[in-house]
């Protein structure tokens, strides 16, 4: 039997679009039609309604691998591009990606078919969260790391969670599950839900529990300034519930400042504070992973992180104070945390040839990338450090982080800088000056060069690259693929592995002058 989104008649779902009507659902939906299918929160959304028994089709601009494939692999058909004709004339639902305009010819006729519109977010509450404990992990950094971490150590526990992420978990080899445990942990974005919902998608997931990581200013495209980002977080804060509870960064000064406001308990993990309910000390860094010690209100316990950075060493101290604030003993899962296999694209490595690391990770902001050029000295420790970065967010494209971005990339030896992404559609005047970055970065110390040709690029990193080298390649894209492509032409070219095998050639003398 299939089960359907169930709307009494006290529901409503206001959409802001066109005529700003009400509707109002009464029937069981069967069939579901997704707008923007081939999202990473939209395909797995498809799939988790799939597995519910729900019938799924769906439509998005760019239908290519993994998502189509993996859609196909479900029987869920994908179409190419946007046409009204792509809607099944059985659908009885629509579900709407943030990427889709208000004129999408989809969009349009379902309006005039009088379908019901719902976005990802409000679907995902409807089908996920609504009944089971909603585990909400927010923050401008740290979301997909943290959200993996609770989802795993939940795992380990025995507890069968559901989880929703914004990356590929690898423990799971996918980033979306239903469960049949009570609790859900879901990473709460900021970011708009929908053309017609311009509001952050978190605001729509009502948290138990609620993890913050760090504010700061991001989305330069929808938010306007700090205080508006605070705002939005503000509101999340006050939907906690009074027997809720706020897991919050007590290093970070904006949490700080937003946790003062919760109306429920509140408990603080750190590394720099004393007086936090979760307290990092001692921490360890060998090549494989990070050992520490974490202080809690039910004794110290000794762990062990195979992730590298103190901000992954943050983002598992919330993970556990998580598990004991549920009540579950770390007996269950403390030893498990070592067995934690990270996320997709974050410190990823791509491969490893005659001692040169690659690495692939998702950072963009300034901070993230700071925080992941110290977090590979932690673990490559007297390598020389490549940073090759792509701006490609619609915040790094812009120069409200010019000055950042220099004191983010002096932890590296070595700095390549990309040009920006589709920088034809940003004002000249509010695009990051990356030949400036480059030239400033070069008088304090990083050799940093602005190369904005991607086959020059490569070209440069194959023609400098020695043995022992890690290039940590970073982008909130797949930076053309530029990463797998740099690494597979190195079997063509020969990497000297002992420069003691260098034999100088004899230096011809110079002819004696007549």
């Amino acid at each position: 039997m299939l089960s359907s989104l169930h709307f009494n008649k006290q529901t409503r779902i206001k959409v802001q679009v066109f005529k700003k009507e009400e509707i109002i659902m009464t029937q069981a939906v069967k069939k579901i039609h997704f707008l923007g299918i081939c999202g990473t929160g939209m395909g797995a959304l498809a799939e988790i309604l799939q597995e519910k028994g729900y019938g799924i089709s769906g439509s998005d601009q760019n239908v290519y691998p993994p998502m189509s494939t993996q859609l196909a692999s479900l029987g869920i058909t994908a179409s190419q591009g946007y046409d009204s004709q792509h809607i099944p004339q059985d659908a009885e639902l629509v579900v709407v990606g943030n990427v889709i305009r208000k004129d999408n010819p989809e969009l349009l006729a379902a309006q005039q078919r009088n379908l019901p519109l719902l976005s990802m977010a409000d679907t995902l509450y409807q089908e996920c969260l609504s009944n089971k404990t909603s585990i909400v992990i927010s923050g401008t950094h740290g979301k997909t790391t943290t959200t993996s971490l609770c989802a795993w150590l939940l795992e380990c526990a025995q507890t069968d969670p559901g989880f929703f992420i914004g990356g590929v978990a690898n423990n799971f080899g996918k980033n979306a599950r239903l469960g049949t445990g009570p609790y859900f942990v879901v990473e709460g974005d900021e970011y708009d839900s929908a053309c017609f919902q311009k509001e952050a998608k978190f605001l729509h997931y009502h948290p138990k529990v609620l993890i913050l990581t760090s504010v700061e200013f991001d989305h330069a495209d929808i938010y306007k300034n700090l205080d508006h980002v605070l705002s939005a977080f503000e509101k999340l804060i006050s939907q906690l519930p009074a027997d809720g509870l706020l897991i919050a960064n007590g290093d970070n000064e904006n949490v700080v400042k937003l946790a003062e406001k919760a109306p429920c308990k509140v408990v603080y993990y750190s590394l720099q504070s004393k007086t936090a309910e979760y307290r990092v000390e001692n921490i360890e860094n060998t090549e494989e992973a990070s050992k520490f010690e974490l202080h809690t209100p039910r004794g110290t316990l000794k762990l062990t992180l195979p992730l590298h950075g103190q901000h992954n060493i943050g983002n598992a101290s919330a993970a556990v104070a998580l598990l004991l604030e549920l009540g579950i003993e770390p007996s269950r899962f403390a030893k498990q945390l070592a067995e934690f296999k990270g996320v997709r694209r974050r410190h990823e490595i791509v491969g490893t040839y005659k001692d040169i690391i690659f690495i692939d990770d998702f950072a963009h902001h300034p901070t993230e990338v700071k925080a992941t050029i110290a977090a590979v000295r932690d673990r490559y420790p007297g390598r020389r450090l490549w940073a090759v970065f792509e701006p490609r967010s619609n915040t790094s494209r812009r120069n409200t982080f010019q000055q950042d971005y220099i004191k983010a990339f002096m932890g590296a030896d070595r700095v390549l800088l990309a040009k920006v992404y589709n920088e034809e559609s940003i004002p000249e005047e509010e695009k990051l000056d990356v030949q400036k970055i480059a030239d400033i970065l070069i008088r304090r110390g990083p050799d940093a060069h602005y190369i904005p040709d991607a086959q020059y690029l490569k070209e440069f990193v194959l023609r400098g690259i020695s043995s022992g080298d890690v290039v940590l390649f970073m982008s909130n894209g797949d930076f053309g693929g530029i990463q797998r492509e740099i690494f597979d032409a190195l079997g063509k070219r020969r990497i000297i592995t002992d420069p003691s095998n260098i034999k100088m050639g004899r230096v011809p003398k110079a002819k004696a002058s007549t």
